[in-house]
């Protein structure tokens, strides 16, 4: 914060990307989110976007990219045509599977109002208690069929039965598991409603429209109960409190993940890197296609979501982002050994040895996964 050549302003709404011919020069911004702020602009020889798959898109159709069709309609000077901008939006859908416990052992007491001062001063002063955590301790990847080629299932065990508003089923001690499909096929957009940046844009998910998506969330929930009803938990199986023993053909668990479902908050890939016909950024230099001088740098361009959370893949995209940017001189390519179902290889890499070309893979992995 000390460098003479940064300056941080917080709390203004950058409007639209200023351009000089096909060069981005700088923004326009106001204080705040509201109307009546004064408008600014700040030059710059690079603007370096990272607004998120839903902001991003939105801020650069303001400004004139995108779809042409689309903004011209809106009365918006089309800068550069790129039909991709606002595409392929991708996300991870979850639901919980909730379960009553025989037992008192789950984290159901910590949701007492009256613990809660506790809880917060043993964090604060003692760094300790159930404030320490968010409780997500343990999960893991599995397949619903054999016919998807990785783990296309993700779950998160939770010790207590909890949504994320904060309600809980009257049923005292309890615990779930949040399970969704990884790689559901289900393309959605982020599209401009209005020229104005303060209008929100219209987000389609299009959660559940293909074969697919609805497939794997069927298995999602057939595994999930599978897992959830196996001897290890019967001592403290209660029985399911949600969806509920009533949920149970394709149709009825179809339509309560429709009414119950939640984003993972993962919205990804609607400003693509590629060099197809649809891609936005040259994933050789951030850059936008067409465009001299804005870069994008979040997770608005990633081809497709990932396999899992998206933080730590963001995180690689802004490390290999600033690379570039600066000129860095990248890292030569790391060959890693990974595992690929029926190849032989290891669920996990062994730091030890080596798995290149003139090594044998080890007769047994080190891991077994669950089909």
């Amino acid at each position: 914060m000390r460098r003479p050549n940064l300056v941080v302003r917080t709390s203004r709404f950058v409007t639209r990307i200023l351009f000089d011919g096909r060069r981005a020069v700088g923004v326009e911004y106001q204080a705040g989110s509201g109307r009546g702020g004064a408008v600014r602009t700040i030059g710059a020889g690079e603007v370096i976007l990272a607004g998120g798959s839903i902001n991003t898109p939105q801020l650069l159709q303001v400004s004139g990219i995108g779809a042409a069709a689309e903004l011209e309609v809106l009365g918006i000077p089309v800068v550069e045509d790129l039909p991709g901008v606002g595409e392929n939006l991708q996300d991870h859908l979850e639901v919980y599977v909730q379960y009553r416990s025989r037992q008192p052992v789950s984290m159901q007491p910590a949701l007492q109002h009256w613990r809660k001062p506790w809880i917060g001063f043993q964090w604060l002063f003692l760094r300790r208690g159930p404030g320490t955590t968010n409780h997500f301790e343990a999960g893991g990847f599995v397949r619903s069929n054999d016919d998807v080629a990785w783990p296309n299932l993700q779950f998160h065990f939770l010790p207590l039965a909890i949504r994320y508003d904060g309600s809980s089923p009257p049923s005292g001690h309890g615990y779930q598991v949040h399970v969704g499909p990884m790689y559901s096929d289900a393309r959605g957009s982020v599209k401009l409603r209005s020229p104005d940046p303060r209008t929100y844009p219209a987000i389609r998910f299009n959660y559940l429209s293909t074969g697919q998506d609805r497939r794997e969330w069927v298995e999602a929930i057939r595994v999930a109960r599978t897992i959830l009803n196996q001897p290890a938990f019967e001592p403290f199986n209660g029985g399911e409190l949600s969806p509920g023993p009533a949920v149970e053909t394709d149709a009825q668990i179809l339509d309560w993940v429709a009414r119950d479902a939640e984003t993972a908050l993962h919205p990804s890939c609607t400003a693509k890197m590629g060099v197809g016909p649809d891609a936005v950024v040259d994933p050789a230099t951030m850059g936008v296609h067409g465009l001299d001088g804005l870069r994008v740098v979040d997770a608005s361009v990633f081809p497709s979501v990932t396999n899992a959370n998206i933080y730590a893949p963001v995180m690689m995209v802004a490390e290999k982002a600033a690379d570039l940017i600066a000129g860095n001189t990248p890292a030569p390519p790391d060959e890693r050994p990974f595992y690929r179902h029926g190849a032989g290889m290891p669920l996990f890499e062994d730091p030890l040895t080596d798995f290149g070309p003139e090594a044998p893979a080890p007769e047994q992995p080190r891991a077994v996964e669950q089909s």
